[in-house]
């Protein structure tokens, strides 16, 4: 990125940093309501509840009252004497009680709706709020929508707003300067008179009038020029060249003997072509304004059609850089509270806690203010993200991409749900940081996410760079002391309560799951350094895996009852944060608990199902390993001990119980590699040379593989087929060996074709002739049984046995 275009970034994000300052201000005075509208829920506690500490609950033994008492009035429980005291109504509580009861005494369908308004005129408490009020409230609201799109303008309108709106300042300073320049011409002696009289004494004097109104003139004719420079309204030459003398026009008059009613009236004839050539401006751009709103209307129509709705915001947010104007906001809102405390008249020193404490309450004052934290926030969860990515050596993480949108997601949910905007500035210091307490615990749950697939690609990946195992297992101990020492120290400090259990249970949490990520890690590499195959190593997984979850779970049902108690008992006096908690609680309740129970469920009950299959299925013994004497199709690993499947291919145990969770059929031949109670009628029986010598080239249990050479009744059709040209090709084979091998080639493509399976093709073989084969032809038919056999179950081994038998 070129350094023009950096610049060019910077200043429009400058542009759009001034319509935020307005809302914040706007949201800061409530939108013009009264702030008695909003009294504190609260009851007032002892100070030495309030003095507890910086996370301590000083609203814990009020709340547990209160909500057993809530408890008790809601299921009817206790007795009148023990129910709260109902508070005060507020005048807009009582106004809105009155309207209620004239509505309910008339009716509300039979009184008309100016018979409504006459009652409601008639309370003076509801004509005070209005006639205060509703004036105040329509002003914000009218600031506060036209400095949102203002903000939303493209670049180019941008800068003609400011520049209508620089014109007009431009405008009241020049009048505002000159009113102030007269009435200090005023308090002095002529000025005419000593320029006349060369006085040079009183006009060279430095605390004369010349002196003092020389700072006005020179300050008026640059207004003069600015404003001709950008002003939106009619150029001609003459008015634009003369603009300067306008504006300083009321300090050069004013020093001819003129009558005073003329004098003060000079800085509002002066202001008068400014201001015609800005009603101008407006009357000539209201059209274009409306336009634009219009065309911009139809742009998001278009694009919500063609994208969808997220496309959009998610282009607008990019087009108007959001996050970083919240974070120049927020910044320039601190600095000028730094400012402010900082030249603030004390007779107390300057104390450094104190006031960053100041400015992190005053910081999240407003939602505009809470939205600059949150994109502060994001930043430094980015770089945190960032270095921690260069520590592991890492350069490709979609984790860390999304580490800062998550935070300031997470930051901001939590600052709706507990009301951090409506608190009183001692308990949103103490409510703020127990909310950077849960998004520090978030933050080690994203650098475990990180780490996790680091230290996997390590043990299975087998890099031998010690570097890059001491590195992640660092990251690891630090993902386990963190949490621990905190822990320690918010349990030795602080009392119990809902937060601290939610602490507790997201720490608990993290560090389960480092320790899972360690022991998988573990396995892995004790696993590397055997040099035999390691049957238990996924039983070991799953049990590791498990436990993991099994703990996961258990801590996703207890924040669930912790959210629900919060809800219940302790967010009443938050409306808002307690419709935000349901919402989030019915995810989490959603994602975290029922989705991750039910495919819990699922993998339990698949695995159980494998290894039942796996267990009726018989194991090779060692003579049939030996004549076997090849890997496993699925893992390419030394078979010590196999299971052998219908259609007498083998596999080691576990590898198959993997593959049985996908499908049931043979990874090879897809058959149906499970044993099945159903066989065919008139299977005709082979002879016993010729069964002895199919068991030599495939060896099998016969104990437990009774139902091995029965067919499947769609499947007899081909098999028939296959016999046919078998028995053709081994008639042919008596006369010349190599015709027998390619038939036997064709009888293979054509078996594969019609997808007949080596068990298949071995009965056909065996069942291929009633009468005693001569010698040539028993060589042929079994080079052709081999070679048939060998295509459909690629192994190597009957090529070895067949070429001996040749």
């Amino acid at each position: 990125m070129s350094m023009r275009t950096k610049v060019l970034g910077l200043v429009d994000v400058m542009m759009r940093v001034p319509p935020v300052l307005v809302i914040d201000e706007i949201l800061k005075i409530g939108m013009g309501l009264p702030t008695r509208f909003y009294p504190e829920t609260n009851p007032p506690q002892s100070p030495v509840a309030e003095d507890v500490g910086f996370l301590a609950d000083a609203d814990t033994p009020g709340a547990a009252a209160d909500a057993f008492v809530a408890l008790k009035a809601f299921f009817g429980l206790g007795d009148a004497a023990q129910s709260p005291v109902i508070p005060t109504a507020s005048p807009l509580e009582q106004s809105i009680d009155n309207a209620s009861k004239s509505a309910m005494k008339d009716g509300m369908l039979s009184t008309g709706f100016n018979m409504l308004m006459t009652e409601l005129s008639h309370d003076e408490t509801l004509s005070d709020v209005l006639s205060i009020t509703t004036v105040k409230f329509m002003i914000c609201l009218f600031g506060f929508l036209s400095a949102a799109c203002i903000f939303m303008l493209w670049t180019r309108h941008l800068v003609m707003v400011y520049m209508f709106l620089t014109s007009l300042g431009l405008t009241f300073l020049s009048y505002w300067s000159n009113v102030s320049a007269l009435a200090l011409m005023e308090r002095s002696p002529c000025i005419l008179e000593d320029l006349i009289s060369l006085n040079t004494t009183r006009l060279l004097d430095s605390g004369g009038v010349i002196m003092s109104l020389a700072p006005h003139v020179m300050a008026q004719w640059f207004m003069g020029m600015l404003f001709a420079y950008i002003h939106l309204g009619p150029r001609y030459e003459l008015l634009q060249k003369s603009m300067p003398i306008i504006f300083t026009s009321p300090i050069l008059v004013a020093m001819l003997p003129l009558p005073k009613h003329v004098v003060e009236h000079l800085p509002v004839i002066a202001g008068t072509t400014p201001i015609i050539l800005t009603l101008v401006t407006m009357v000539y751009s209201s059209m274009e304004a409306s336009r634009t709103v219009y065309n911009g209307y139809q742009y998001a129509m278009n694009f919500v059609t063609n994208f969808g709705l997220s496309a959009l915001i998610e282009n607008e947010w990019q087009r108007l850089n959001v996050p970083n104007v919240l974070r120049v906001f927020w910044t320039i809102r601190i600095i000028q509270g730094g400012y402010a405390l900082a030249v603030a008249d004390s007779n107390e020193p300057f104390q450094l806690f104190p006031a960053i404490e100041k400015l992190l309450v005053d910081g999240c004052e407003t939602l505009t203010a809470v939205l600059g934290m949150t994109g502060v926030i994001s930043m430094i969860c980015h770089y945190i993200g960032r270095g921690f990515q260069w520590f592991l050596m890492t350069y490709d993480n979609d984790e860390e991409k999304s580490l800062g949108t998550v935070s300031a997601v997470l930051f901001y949910i939590l600052a709706l749900q507990t009301g951090l905007t409506s608190l009183s500035p001692e308990k949103r210091f103490v409510r703020l940081c127990r909310n950077l307490c849960l998004l520090m615990t978030a933050l080690l749950h994203f650098l475990h996410n990180i780490v996790s697939p680091i230290l996997m690609s390590l043990s299975a990946a087998r890099n031998p760079s010690r570097k890059r195992h001491v590195r992640a297992l660092t990251v690891c101990a630090f993902l386990i002391v963190t949490p621990v020492s905190l822990l320690y120290y918010l349990w030795l400090q602080r009392s119990i309560s809902t937060w601290l259990l939610a602490v507790t249970a997201f720490s608990v949490e993290v560090i389960v799951k480092v320790l899972v990520s360690l022991a998988t890690y573990t396995l892995f590499l004790l696993d590397a350094r055997r040099q035999f195959f390691w049957e238990k190593l996924d039983d070991y997984l799953y049990y590791v895996r498990a436990f993991g979850n099994s703990v996961e779970f258990c801590f996703g049902i207890l924040l669930f009852i912790n959210g629900a108690w919060i809800l219940i008992f302790e967010s009443a006096h938050n409306a808002t944060g307690g419709a935000i908690r349901a919402i989030m609680m019915c995810i989490h309740a959603y994602f975290n608990i029922w989705c991750e129970a039910r495919a819990g469920w699922s993998v339990f009950m698949k695995r159980r199902s494998a290894v039942h299959k796996i267990s009726s299925l018989p194991e090779a013994t060692p003579a049939q390993l030996q004549a076997f004497d090849d890997v496993c199709a699925i893992c390419y690993q030394e078979m010590y001990s196999a299971k052998i499947t219908r259609c007498r291919h083998f596999f080691h145990g576990v590898c198959l119980r993997k593959w049985l969770y996908v499908q049931d059929r043979c990874p090879l031949c897809h058959e149906i590699m499970m044993y099945t109670e159903k066989a065919e009628e008139n299977v005709p029986e082979p002879e016993p040379a010729e069964a002895e010598q199919a068991e030599h080239l495939y060896p099998r249990d016969d104990a437990n593989n009774a139902g091995a050479t029965g067919r499947l009744p769609e499947r007899a059709i081909a098999a028939d087929a296959t016999e046919a040209s078998t028995a053709a090709s081994t008639s042919n084979a008596a006369t010349e060996s190599a015709a027998v091998i390619s038939e036997a080639a064709a009888a293979a493509a054509e078996a594969r074709s019609a997808s007949v399976s080596a068990s298949s093709s071995n009965a056909s073989f065996i069942t291929a002739s009633n009468q005693p084969p001569t010698p040539s032809a028993t060589s042929a038919t079994s080079a052709a049984a081999a070679v048939a056999t060998a295509a459909a179950s690629n192994t190597t081994h009957i090529f070895r046995v067949t070429q001996e038998q040749q």
